[in-house]
Order: C-alpha cells, then structure tokens, then sequence
C-alpha cells in the first residue's frame, strides 16, 4: 500500500510530462476502474489484439503499477506483459472482471482530487501551472466523465495498459 502522495511521486518520476488531464486520469481510473471502458466483450477483445499490434517500443513501465493508496486497483502495463510470455486472454478476462464486477466511487474520485491539490499546492509533489482544482471542478459539474490522455502524455510515454482489481490478480 502507497500513499497517494507517494503514488503521484512515483508517476511524477516516470512521467514528469503529465498535464491536469493525465492526473485526473490516473486518479479517475484510481477510483472508478475501467468501468467507462466496457462496452462488450468483442470489442475489448478488438481492441486489446489492435494495441498489442500497435503499441511498439515504448518506456520501460513496471509490469504492475498500483494507482490507488489501498493498493486495490492496477495499471497493468502491456510491454512488459507481453515480454513476459503471459496470455492475453487472462489478461482480457481479468480486465472485463474489474469492469463488470468492481464498483468505485466519485466521491473517493473527489478526495483523492483534493488530496492532489493540497499535495500539488504544498509542493510535496511536482506543481503543474495548469490548475488541478479548476480541472477536477470543471469536470466535477460535468459528472465525472471519463477522460483520455492528454496528447503530450500520449505522444511522450505512448501508455499501453489495462486498469485492474487486485483481487482478480489470481488469474495472472
């Protein structure tokens, strides 16, 4: 288990580059899953073969990334997992079992954007100029949406993962 101060460091360090956008991401996906990322099995499917294709080199991510301070959700990283001979089908099952069967919250959604703005304002982690907390409350008002990378964070660390529950790591 991890603070989230401590996981924004960690993120901060591998991806110094990250925008409002990508914080909220990271904690979007900390505290909601991959829910927003299911629409059926078949095209999770489409869409995993297409990024396992298409992914290429990339920077050299730890195969599991905790994202949330209880440790119970993951950014399980493509590159490495591929490199690592596992299967894609158990990858695809344990990610369409965080959709279906986990359940986050926006209202943990909200605190952990509070505790990033008060850590971002302290200076305990890297200070983006962007303005975390008119972000998060831009996006508030709009009911939490789910959101992408932002295209500097794309075009620099091209990320190729899958948010899981840890309880569905047993099938890895």
């Amino acid at each position: 288990m991890e603070s989230l101060e401590q996981i924004l460091v960690n993120h901060f360090s591998r991806t110094p580059a990250m925008l409002a956008q990508d914080i909220y991401k990271l904690l979007f996906q900390a505290a909601l899953g991959c829910e927003h990322a299911v629409d059926d099995e078949k095209s999770v499917r489409i869409w995993l073969a297409r990024e396992w294709s298409e992914m290429g080199a990339g920077p050299s991510d730890p195969l599991l990334d905790p994202i949330s301070p209880d440790g119970q959700i993951l950014r399980i990283h493509l590159r490495p997992y591929l490199r690592s001979g596992k299967d894609p089908e158990i990858l695809l099952k344990a990610f369409l079992r965080t959709a279906t069967e986990w359940r986050g919250s926006t209202e943990m959604l909200k605190a952990y954007g509070e505790q990033a703005a008060a850590q971002l304002q302290a200076g305990t982690v890297p200070n983006r100029p962007e303005g975390i907390e008119a972000y998060f409350a831009r996006l508030e008002k709009q009911g939490f949406p789910a959101v992408h990378h932002s295209e500097e964070y794309t075009r620099l660390y091209r990320p190729a993962y899958r948010v899981i529950a840890r309880q569905f790591l047993e099938v890895i």
